[in-house]
């Protein structure tokens, strides 16, 4: 998925002080105009900033698809546009701004369709970089920010009383824990694959609790946890807290207490809500990260100059003092230092909740990878079979680690391991040539439950001891084919329905028995063996400079699934993780 998510300081929760929206200034915006017209800089100039009564006649229509949140503030905003005559180039504009969720609008972008929209306003940069790292995706440019507003969590009264709001404060990891063992306050969130609130909220507690001794099982049982209380979008996880303060509905197990939600939500929420079930708003004191709202322009290649020039006029208007107080008035904030009390008061949020505090700092594209695959696991729960290449290049050495190529991947394969819940299924081969009389593989664990009992342990602990043994062999050379295609025949006989079913295979070289199948055979039988009913997609890893990508990739897709390379071996969880989240989307 590469960078769908959240690499730097200009994406959602930047830790920059600074304020991002004004930070990106109509210059910017300006700059773009000139490079999309061409025009000289006077004929621009007269045009962004024109007003005239007979533009009526051929005004520059746009349509602009934005987060429900921010829709009916940009909705105000088209409206004062249009009445007072707002005009680009001498044509006015006409602005229709349609409530999109950021999530399918994204997936219409990925498959290369027409968004039927010119602008379209995401919630979070995270969904813009999923789409322009996708080639085949109907690209987008980002020009700017229209708003923000920090993720926290909302608390019904009484269950914040409890955990003594607004005086105590919370880390991300403390409050996650508080819904944990047993305790009567139920979180809920938006489904993280589908929400980039509840990925960047999901993703920090993960970023907080990485160094701890127990972080992965901690994180771990939390996305068990929660995955029995998620809902599709933001608006309807709101809808699962209790509708009134009665013991009926405050005690109801179906309802949550507690929900992780922005700002904005909260704001909206307690403004529509009766007098005594409004929230309280917790914010974590090591910090929220924040949905940005990018502003891009949707194939800006097919716009017209008509289009360009007014879709970024309109971006320019929503600077104004007069558009940035409407944004204001809907919860938002428009600056990253200015926070505005009115606001905080109305969402629930009350000293000393360190609600002016900076921006989380940004997670790392790996971080919300890792997030995101192994949500995607605990959530469906997977059958993985993993094959790993045991040839004699495997004791290469890794440049700079003072490590071989298979003491590097045996240590992220462990760390892949951590991941994985009691009920995921998952199972070890490795390969080279004729290690099992003619066979190339051997079946070192079978694919079974981490949590089943195996050798007075559990299969996680029959699993770490065995890749913790797993050795180069002397001489050894790479069975590639014969092995994929023996591995994907017993992965797809033993699929188990309810489960993401998937076959991993690491390999650091080509194939070299020269008495195995051919590709072209390997192919036709994975072709043959794949079934839509019954996806079992092939993840092929290509690992360091002697592997073939391209073979790898082509060899994965007969079965629906990708070829992923690496130069350096410990980048194997991640991408492993990387591509169990693309599979999972494609299958779903």
């Amino acid at each position: 998925m590469g960078r769908h998510s959240l690499p730097d300081e200009r994406r959602a929760g930047g830790s920059d002080p600074r304020p991002r929206i004004r930070r990106r200034t109509v210059a910017l915006a300006t700059a773009l105009v000139l490079t999309v017209a061409g025009g000289a800089t006077a004929a621009v100039r007269s045009g962004l900033l024109s007003f005239g009564s007979s533009c009526h006649d051929h005004p520059v229509r746009l349509t602009v698809a934005a987060s429900p949140d921010l829709a009916p503030a940009l909705t105000v905003a088209a409206k004062q546009a249009e009445d007072s005559g707002l005009t680009s180039d001498g044509q006015c504009l006409t602005v229709t701004v349609t409530a999109r969720e950021s999530a399918k609008v994204a997936d219409t972008l990925a498959a290369g369709k027409d968004a039927e929209a010119q602008v379209w306003v995401a919630d979070s940069d995270l969904w813009v970089q999923r789409i322009t790292a996708n080639r085949k995706a109907t690209q987008v440019t980002a020009v700017g920010n229209v708003a923000s507003t920090p993720v926290a969590v909302a608390v019904v009264p009484t269950a914040a009383k409890s955990l003594g709001w607004p005086k105590k404060t919370y880390t991300w990891p403390e409050l996650a824990a508080a819904t944990l063992q047993g305790s009567p306050l139920r979180l809920g969130a938006a489904d993280p694959a589908r929400s980039a609130t509840g990925l960047l909220a999901l993703t920090q507690v993960g970023a907080a609790t990485a160094g701890a001794r127990d972080g992965a099982t901690r994180t771990a049982a939390l996305m068990k946890t929660l995955s029995q209380r998620t809902s599709d979008t933001d608006a309807q996880v709101l809808d699962t807290l209790p509708r009134d303060t009665s013991g009926a509905e405050q005690g109801n197990p179906k309802r949550n207490q507690a929900v992780v939600v922005t700002e904005q939500a909260s704001f909206a929420y307690n403004a529509s809500a009766d007098a005594g079930t409004g929230l309280d708003l917790f914010y974590p004191k090591d910090g929220s990260p924040r949905l940005d709202y990018p502003y891009t322009l949707v194939d800006k290649t097919r716009l017209s100059t008509d289009e360009s020039r007014a879709a970024i006029r309109f971006m320019t208007y929503l600077r104004r003092p007069e558009q940035q107080r409407i944004l204001q008035e809907h919860g938002f904030r428009t600056s990253d230092y200015d926070v505005p009390q009115t606001v905080v008061t109305a969402a629930g949020g009350s000293s000393p909740q360190p609600f002016a505090e900076p921006a989380a700092r940004p997670a790392s594209d790996t971080a919300v990878e890792e997030t995101l695959g192994a949500w995607t696991i605990t959530v469906q729960s997977a059958r993985l079979t993993t094959v790993v290449d045991a040839s004699s290049s495997m004791s290469e050495p890794v440049p700079g680690t003072g490590r071989s190529r298979m003491d590097v991947t045996k240590a992220s394969l462990l760390q892949a391991l951590a991941t994985f819940t009691p009920e995921d299924e998952i199972g070890l081969w490795e390969f080279s040539t004729k290690l099992d009389g003619d066979k190339d593989y051997r079946v070192l664990v079978p694919t079974e439950p981490l949590g089943a009992a195996a050798s007075g342990g559990t299969q996680r602990d029959r699993l770490s001891a065995a890749f913790g043994g797993l050795a180069p062999v002397p001489n050894g050379a790479t069975g590639l084919y014969d092995t994929a295609l023996a591995a994907y025949r017993e992965a797809t006989a033993s699929y188990v329905q309810g489960k993401f079913n998937a076959l991993v295979i690491l390999t650091d070289g080509v194939n070299q028995d020269p008495g195995s199948i051919s590709r072209t055979t390997l192919l036709a039988e994975l072709q043959r063996l794949a079934s839509p009913q019954r996806p079992v997609p092939l993840i092929m890893i290509a690992v360091g400079p002697d592997a073939d990508r391209d073979e790898a990739d082509e060899i994965a897709k007969a079965t629906g699934g990708s070829g992923q390379s690496v130069t350096d071996p410990s980048q194997i969880h991640t991408v492993i993780l990387k591509a169990i989240v693309a599979a999972a989307t494609q299958g779903s």
